[in-house]
């Protein structure tokens, strides 16, 4: 999974990647910072692994990962030229969801590139810029097509649907909001790899004293709440600043620090909740003495594309699965017990996977 990190200039988004990814990237009160996007891959925190490593003595435990992107921040004509102009667009393009990060707090210390505070504004600004950006595409397709549209009634379905959804965009909405005829427009429409069209998480970045009631008496929280309803988006409720003095903690000591906040969890726990839910993502687990590790699927996906994931070999010679669910095989102690008590099913190749599932796949190539 990657995860493209977008916002104005000084709204903390360099803080928070920092903080999530621990890769140093560059964070000073100016904008444009961050002109080379940065990566970091981060791990997915998952209690389950360490605890089905002790009951299988694993030499290794290997978590799900997340890709982070961190984009330079965007200003009000980029699309256009301005700031950095198209630099950000093509990092953009490659990650499956955007998490937008929107300054929530006020501070006369750090400057706002558009002298306010004021989140839908900002979070407008940037969808304009991407807006700008995919109408550009459509544009391109379009001239492309037109010209054997005389000819072909698939090429003028689809000329059909570019000018529908260009005048969608025109009206100041988004691509993921478009609403497709049939299986042919979904397909054309997923193609054109449009920027509005990616699910998007705020992340609304708020002062220390914000984060105990998760942003409930921040006004600035409130709207973005508001404003992502109307859109379909997640919205999780982070203090950069904090984040970052998390990053620092060893394991025992973050939870005393979070404790002592009166919050259950950190920002990186939320976001990673915020991404599963939004692109509708579980874990499988499959665990023995070489290793344990987490394999993350879509929901919905089958035995055979699941034990895809970890070989080709897997999905093409799949036999079954021998499912047990991960509490079930904790509180057992043992595959053996959990047979005993008819626990593990043997699933053939509709059974469609759970998040927790212990899986061991049967397969001949």
């Amino acid at each position: 999974m990657k995860l493209g990190i977008v916002g104005l200039p000084n709204v903390g988004k360099s803080t928070l990647f920092n903080s999530l990814t621990k890769a140093g990237a560059e964070s000073a009160n100016y904008p444009f910072c961050t002109i080379d996007p940065n990566v970091g891959v981060v791990a997915v925190p998952d209690e389950r692994l360490q605890k089905l490593a002790a009951l299988y003595n694993s030499v290794k435990v290997t978590p799900a990962v997340i890709e982070f992107v961190d984009i330079a921040g965007l200003v009000k004509g980029a699309s256009k030229g301005e700031g950095l102009g198209n630099q950000f667009l093509a990092n953009i393009r490659e990650v499956d969801a955007i998490v937008h990060v929107v300054r929530c707090f006020d501070d006369p210390n750090v400057i706002h590139v558009d002298g306010s505070v004021d989140p839908v504004r900002d979070i407008e600004t940037i969808n304009l810029e991407l807006i700008f950006s995919d109408i550009e595409i459509l544009e391109r397709r379009i001239a492309k097509v037109s010209r054997g549209a005389r000819n072909d009634k698939a090429q003028a379905k689809e000329l059909e649907l570019l000018n529908r959804l260009k005048e969608h965009l025109e009206q100041g909405r988004l691509a993921i909001t478009f609403k497709t005829d049939d299986e042919d427009e979904q397909e054309w429409l997923s193609g054109y790899n449009l920027l509005t069209g990616k699910p998007v998480i705020f992340a609304a970045n708020v002062a220390e004293d914000d984060l105990a009631d998760d942003g409930a008496s921040n006004k600035y929280v409130q709207e973005v709440r508001e404003f992502a309803k109307e859109q379909g988006s997640e919205v999780f409720v982070i203090c950069a600043q904090i984040e970052q003095e998390i990053a620092e903690l060893e394991e025992d000591e973050k939870k005393m620090f979070l404790e002592d906040l009166g919050i259950a969890q950190s920002g990186l726990e939320k976001l990673i909740q915020a991404s599963y839910h939004i692109l509708g993502l579980i874990s499988y687990l499959t665990s023995g003495e070489p290793e344990t590790r987490a394999w993350t699927i879509k929901k919905g996906t089958k035995a055979p594309q699941a034990a895809g994931k970890i070989h080709s070999d897997f999905e093409r010679g799949f036999i079954r699965a021998e499912v047990v669910n991960y509490q079930d095989l904790l509180d057992c102690g043992s595959i053996a017990a959990a047979k005993e008590k008819g626990l593990v099913g043997l699933e053939g190749k509709d059974y469609v996977v759970k998040d927790g599932d212990v899986i061991l796949f049967r397969f001949n190539v």
